[in-house]
């Protein structure tokens, strides 16, 4: 099973960037997913969750402007970022609670990051 993270780059401030995250292998089921950053120099935190049936957490730093949803056909979440400020500028985790076929329990994976850089 792995993450696969795509959609980073460079944008302006106030600009727009979607992020996706795809799951593939041997999945049975995939709980929660979610995203989180690290900034340089900064401890990684959570930016936005979704459970299996859609409920969704953010992080107060971006309520408002970004979005989180998941198309479970595709095994596929998104992240729609919105008025992006250079705050915003991180590397970007995805991040998903899965059965593999062969497990008999959720794991804990992780995409390999995408970096997002807001320019001022």
């Amino acid at each position: 099973v792995q993450l696969q993270a795509s959609g980073g780059g460079l944008v302006q401030a106030g600009g727009s960037l979607r992020l996706s995250c795809a799951a593939s292998g041997s999945i049975r089921s995939i709980g929660t997913m979610g995203w989180y950053r690290q900034a340089a120099g900064k401890q990684r935190e959570l930016v936005a969750t979704i459970t299996r049936d859609t409920s969704t957490n953010y992080a107060d730093s971006v309520k408002g402007r970004f979005t989180v949803s998941r198309d479970n056909a595709k095994n596929t979440q998104y992240l729609h970022m919105n008025s992006l400020k250079p705050e915003d500028t991180a590397v970007y985790y995805c991040n998903a609670d899965i059965i593999c076929s062969s497990c008999g329990r959720y794991r804990d994976y992780w995409g390999q990051g995408t970096l997002v850089t807001v320019s001022s």
